[in-house]
């Protein structure tokens, strides 16, 4: 298996039962290291409803747009400085101290931010997070790949808001004390000549009638890395770039790498992500708890559509299936646009009336300037005035409603009268079409786009350079990630939600157009094939390959 693609495919999942069943060891050692594939997800959800009542408490947070991007996407920018020194830490102090190390990281993280007394406190949680995950995110399917029988690896690897993050550090303590009694990877023992150690261990893995054979492969397996990386000539990090990007075929495997990683970022995903409950509520629903309810449908199809995935890559292709994703997607982000400018061009109106029985030191500021000049407000109107003002809505919520100052006196006013109160948007008959937007928009995101990327970038590289290959494309994917997510809430004030959208629709269709042009297609094709065909004379990513031509 060491120079093919590995396919799962049902024989794998019949395999992964019986041999787990034979050898529990195996199990034990997936599921403790697999933890930590769920620090990432799981800090993902939560942060997106927590942000809804980190706003609540800290005055300052709501109302500084950056400053909630601010505490979002820390956790981006702590991961791609865990995510660089993991790969040095992988080789220099091995796979199981890294996690250890990485599960650390996270619990302090978490531990930080559920006793945060400050805005300040929990964005330092959050880069402490961000360091665990990205140290967790690259090791963790790592060692277990190297640890589990080959055939199925694929299997194996494919107040409010306080306790909400708090709760975080879990999973992460969890993964701790589970991989104390855990060994280090065989191939890495194998790699610091540990072999007797290494041995003991695969003795454990595999079955007794195919434990020796598994040993001879490793051993053969790792002397052949070596001396591919003795070719390199020792020269250290920069000579190993050097050679590689004097490689047309890295040249050509890593622009197409790269450009998945980042495309991935770009088409807006992790605004869904980590924004779902504030989309929500710019589409009309106003309360935190229907928000994040009603934001919860998004992370259970993405869930979903990485299934699907797995049973349709090697069917479609990875080219076609990031292709017909990107289609899905950039029709779904025409639709969320047409909503949300829908949505602001039929808010209800502002009532003079209405705002009056809230008292004149509680009407907004510029609804009083407007009211002189005998202009007439909407409710979009009202909440992006610049003195940040709030609509509280009638209880009928398309009816007129008032505009007023955003304080803490006049929410609760408002609120009292069992009446809406709105800073984020407005209330709407078209909002249940946002979610239907957001619900296909994931659908189409995450069988494709959401998985194909990382599985191309494992197989257009060529073996000696993969490592340094595949560190170059995650920090462009955790870099793209860091700019969505930092820039989102901004771009919203700037653009309005409806342009917003537009513009993450103009990108994804510009990814279509470059993933046809410069992406080839690897479904089927061993390692040494896909090498074969990036450096052949008239390669060209959109035209099969025919390895006999």
């Amino acid at each position: 298996m060491e120079g093919g693609i590995h396919k799962a495919e049902s024989t794998e999942f019949r395999d992964l039962l019986y041999l787990t069943s034979k050898q529990p060891f195996v199990l034990r050692l997936a599921f403790s290291a697999g933890i930590g594939g769920l620090l990432f997800g799981y800090d993902t959800g939560v942060i997106s409803g927590a942000l809804l009542y980190i706003r609540d408490d800290f005055e300052q947070v709501e109302k500084s747009t950056v400053l909630q991007e601010t505490i979002v996407s820390m956790a981006v920018a702590g991961a791609i400085f865990g995510a660089g020194a993991g790969g040095w830490m992988n080789d220099r102090f091995g796979r199981r101290p890294s996690i250890l190390i990485a599960d650390i990281l996270f619990l302090a993280g978490s531990i930080v931010m559920a006793f945060a007394p400050a805005p300040p406190v929990i964005i330092v949680g959050r880069v402490l997070v961000g360091l665990g995950v990205g140290m967790a995110s690259m090791t963790s399917p790592l060692y277990i790949s190297e640890a589990s029988p080959a055939r199925i690896r694929g299997a194996l690897v494919n107040g409010t808001w306080r306790w909400m993050l708090g709760v975080a550090g879990v999973p992460a303590l969890l993964q701790f004390v589970l991989m104390l009694a855990l060994p280090e990877s065989p191939r890495w023992l194998y790699r610091k000549d540990r072999k007797r150690e290494a041995e003991e261990i695969m003795r454990k893995v595999y079955p007794p009638e195919e434990v020796e054979e598994e040993i001879e492969a490793l051993r053969a397996s790792v002397e052949a890395d070596m001396a591919q990386e003795r070719s390199l000539g020792g020269a250290g990090l920069a000579g190993t770039l050097r050679k590689a990007f004097g490689s047309v075929v890295v040249r050509r495997g890593l622009t197409a790498g790269v450009l998945c990683q980042v495309a991935q970022q770009f088409v807006g995903i992790n605004t869904v992500m980590y924004y779902s409950p504030t989309i929500v509520q710019l589409a009309g629903f106003a309360s935190n708890s229907t928000a994040l309810a009603l934001s919860l449908v998004t992370s259970g199809l993405n869930a979903a559509g990485s299934v699907v995935s797995m049973f349709f890559v090697d069917k479609a292709g990875r080219r076609r299936l990031m292709l017909l994703s990107l289609t899905g997607v950039v029709a779904c982000l025409g639709m969320l646009s047409g909503v949300f400018f829908a949505v602001d061009s039929h808010s209800p109106d502002v009532s003079l009336a209405g705002t009056a029985l809230f008292g004149a030191n509680g009407t907004c500021p510029e609804f009083d300037l407007a009211t002189v000049a005998g202009v007439e407000w909407t409710c979009a109107q009202c909440i992006k005035a610049p003195s940040e003002c709030g609509f509280c809505a009638d209880t009928d919520k398309l009816l007129p409603g008032a505009c007023l100052r955003t304080s803490d006196a006049l929410r609760r006013a408002c609120r009292a009268g069992r009446r809406e109160w709105y800073t984020r948007g407005c209330p709407s008959s078209f909002g249940w079409l946002a979610l239907v937007a957001l619900g296909a928009y994931i659908v189409s995101y995450s069988p494709g786009m959401g998985s194909v990327p990382w599985l191309i970038n494992s197989e257009v590289y060529p073996l000696r350079f993969r490592g340094v290959c595949g560190g170059i494309a995650a920090v462009a994917n955790w870099t793209s990630n860091l700019l969505v997510t930092q820039t989102f809430l901004s771009l919203t004030q700037t653009l309005g939600t409806a342009g917003t959208f537009l513009l993450f629709g103009g990108v994804s269709a510009m990814a279509f157009l470059l993933i046809f042009l410069l992406v080839p297609e690897t479904k089927g094709l061993q390692f040494e094939e896909v090498e074969q065909m990036l450096g052949s004379k008239d390669y060209k990513a959109w035209k099969k390959f025919n390895s006999k031509a």
